[in-house]
């Protein structure tokens, strides 16, 4: 069986989504209705933009977005039977999986896109790259660092990205390295991404996404925060709201997909990341590009 995977932040490029905005007139269309949408032209950027303004989390995340979601429409999908997204990818499989438009699902990646910033420009704060550790060990020395850090991202077996204050993510790193960390890198972000320090961009993307309509998904989506196959609506906005302040289990949702059958995953949009990853979770599965 076939599993769509959709990118999360950190996957954008200068150019990109150039190649679909040419090739069809209904993609084209398409992405013309997002500078709408917005109210800036955020093709120009994403086309021809200079790499520091594409990294801006508010337009990173419409564009990883709007580039996903013309990658589906120029994608057969068809006999695709579950769908997944890392972080802000989410938004962009519930879109392939019928729960959203595409007009209502830009909005709320930009709205929350917009809450994230405002968060992390409150409270400084970082995340760092934990390698070669277990899970389990990462987890215990977070736990034990005082102030707030907390694992983040669970990427693949041996790399779990951990989140928090900007003092106590530099305590953990120095704590990890110690218990045998291959790497602990502090990551060139501004802001503490799935922690508890997000709460206040969780409760304005609450409040837009209780706002918008959500549809029964077409397919199952395993999501960040249960991992597990869902496709009510109303257990699909709870778990998206939960997503920004709870950890991204990528891991865990790789592994339940190819549970229940997953033997090929497609990337759909930018970059080749969530191939890597897969790959590192079971090396047996295929993995390729979308578009």
């Amino acid at each position: 069986m076939k599993a769509l995977v959709f990118p999360g932040q950190g996957s954008q490029y200068v150019g990109m989504g150039k190649d679909l905005y040419d090739a069809r007139k209904d993609i084209k269309d398409l992405m013309d209705s997002a500078n709408d949408i917005l109210g800036f032209d955020i093709l120009s950027i994403m086309f021809n933009g200079g790499e520091e303004d594409l990294k801006k989390t508010q337009v990173t995340q419409p564009a990883i977005f709007i580039h996903s979601v013309a990658a589906v429409k120029a994608t057969h999908t068809l006999d695709a039977t579950m769908v997944a997204g890392h972080s802000l990818g989410e938004f962009s499989a519930l879109v392939a999986n019928g729960v959203l438009s595409f007009e209502d699902g830009l909005n709320l990646v930009s709205a929350r896109a917009k809450a994230m910033q405002e968060a992390c420009d409150a409270n400084p704060s970082s995340m760092a790259a934990i390698l070669g550790l277990a899970d389990e060990k990462v987890e215990e020395i977070c736990a034990e660092i005082e102030g707030i850090v907390v694992p983040a991202n669970y990427n693949c077996p041996g790399q779990l990205v951990i989140s928090g204050e900007t003092e106590a993510v530099q305590k953990a790193c120095d704590a990890l390295k110690i218990a045998g960390a291959k790497r602990a890198l502090i990551l060139p972000v501004n802001g503490a991404f799935h922690s508890p320090l997000m709460q206040p961009a969780q409760e304005k993307l609450a409040a837009a996404i209780d706002s918008t309509l959500f549809r029964t998904a077409n397919l199952p989506i395993y999501q960040n925060i249960s991992t597990t196959a869902v496709t009510d609506s109303d257990v699909i906005k709870k778990n998206l709201i939960a997503q920004l302040t709870g950890p991204v289990k990528w891991t865990q949702s790789i592994q339940n997909m190819i549970k229940d059958g997953a033997g090929r995953f497609l990337e759909v949009g930018p970059g080749k990341t969530l191939q890597g990853l897969i790959k590192k979770i079971d090396p047996s599965v295929e993995t390729s590009a979308g578009a």
